[in-house]
C-alpha cells in the first residue's frame, strides 16, 4: 500500500450547544493512502459527515491533526487554506439542495474555475465546463439548464464535475449515491470508479450500505458515535469481522440470493445521544456481549494483523 496522502490523528470535535456539549468526534485516528478509495460507515449519527466536513475544514475541529501530503493544514491561514482547496474537494450527499437553483449549470461548474483563477477567458472556462460535462456523462449543449432541469444522478453528476473542475487529489463522497435508485447508484459508482482510476483520485467514500463499500473501497473505517470501533483492509474487515458493531452491521446487509440465509445479530435500541456518550465503550450499552469492566475501560484499538484494528476488550473471548 502507498504512503498515505491524508493522515488522520485523535481528531476531536465537540459543539457547544445551549444542552450541553455534543461529542461528535472523539480522537479518530486513520490514515488515506494515496491512490485508494476507503470507506467510512456507521449509522446516521455516527459522526461521518462531520468527521469529513473537520478533514476539509467545512467544520473546524475542536483538536487533533490532518496532514495532507505530509503538510499539517489545521494551521493554515485563510488564503494558504484557499490554496489547499484545489487539492482537496466534497461531493455532497442530496443532488437537490447542493445545487443553486437560480444558477444555470455552466455557472455552477465555472464558479469554482472562477474562485480559483483557472481558465484564461470565458471561453476557456466554457471550454473546460463543456469538457467536463462530457467527462461525467452529460453533454456539453445541457450547460445552459438549470438544476430543476435534470433528474436526481444527473444533478449529482454535476456536483462530481464541480468537484473535478479544479483538479483535485482527495474528494470526500459524503454519501453520495444514498439518495439516488439502486440502478443509477450503480452508474454513479462506476463513474467514480472510472475517474479514480483515470486521474488518480484518492476517495474517501462515506456511505451506510455496506455493499457498494464492499464494491468500491479497498480500506474501512468503521465509525461508532465518533470513535472507531475497526478500521482495515476491505477484505479483513468483510472476511473476519472482529468488532460486535461490524458484525452486526455486515448481518444487516441485504444478500441478493434469496434462497441465502444470514445469522442477523440485531442491535438492541437506539445509538446513545452524543451529548451523553456512555462511559467506558461507547457500543456497550447496545452490545450482547458487554461485561462490567466494558463500562469501565476505554477500549484501545487492539492489532489483530497486516492492516486490521478493532476496540473492543473481549476479541479474544467472542
Amino acid at each position: 500500500m502507498s504512503e498515505p496522502l491524508v493522515s488522520i490523528a485523535g481528531l476531536t470535535k465537540t459543539f457547544v450547544t445551549p444542552r450541553g456539549d455534543v461529542h461528535a468526534l472523539d480522537a479518530v485516528s486513520f490514515d488515506i493512502p494515496r491512490g485508494a478509495v476507503v470507506g467510512l460507515v456507521g449509522e446516521s449519527g455516527s459522526g461521518k459527515t462531520t468527521l469529513g466536513r473537520c478533514i476539509l475544514r467545512l467544520v473546524e475541529p475542536t483538536s487533533g491533526s490532518v496532514r495532507f501530503g505530509g503538510s499539517e493544514i489545521l494551521g493554515l491561514d485563510a488564503a494558504a487554506m484557499k490554496a489547499m482547496r484545489k487539492r482537496m474537494q466534497i461531493i455532497f450527499q442530496d443532488p437537490y439542495s447542493s445545487l443553486n437553483p437560480r444558477m444555470r449549470v455552466r455557472d455552477i461548474i465555472g464558479e469554482a474555475l472562477l474562485t480559483h483563477g483557472i481558465g484564461r477567458s470565458g471561453g476557456d472556462r466554457r471550454d473546460r465546463v463543456a469538457a467536463l460535462l462530457e467527462e461525467v456523462g452529460l453533454k456539453p449543449d445541457q450547460m445552459s439548464r438549470f438544476p430543476h432541469e435534470f433528474s436526481g444522478g444527473q444533478r449529482q453528476r454535476i456536483g462530481i464535475a464541480r468537484a473535478l473542475a479544479v483538479e483535485p487529489e482527495f474528494i470526500v463522497a459524503d454519501e453520495s449515491v444514498s439518495a439516488l435508485d439502486v440502478s443509477v447508484q450503480a452508474q454513479i459508482l462506476n463513474l467514480m470508479q472510472d475517474l479514480r482510476d483515470r486521474r488518480g483520485l484518492t476517495i474517501l467514500f462515506i456511505a451506510h450500505d455496506l455493499s457498494v463499500v464492499e464494491y468500491l473501497c479497498e480500506e474501512v473505517v468503521v465509525l461508532y458515535l465518533g470513535r472507531v470501533a475497526e478500521r482495515g483492509a476491505g477484505r479483513a474487515v468483510y472476511g473476519a469481522p472482529a468488532h460486535p458493531y461490524t458484525r452486526a452491521l455486515l448481518s444487516a446487509a441485504p444478500v441478493p440470493n434469496p434462497e441465502a440465509r444470514r445469522a442477523r445479530e440485531i442491535l438492541k435500541g437506539d445509538i446513545p445521544s452524543p451529548l451523553d456518550p456512555p462511559s467506558g465503550c461507547v457500543f456497550r450499552t447496545r452490545c450482547r456481549y458487554a461485561i462490567d469492566r466494558c463500562a469501565e475501560i476505554l477500549p484501545p484499538l487492539l492489532d489483530l494483523g497486516p492492516r486490521h484494528d478493532a476496540a473492543c476488550l473481549r476479541i479474544g473471548e467472542i
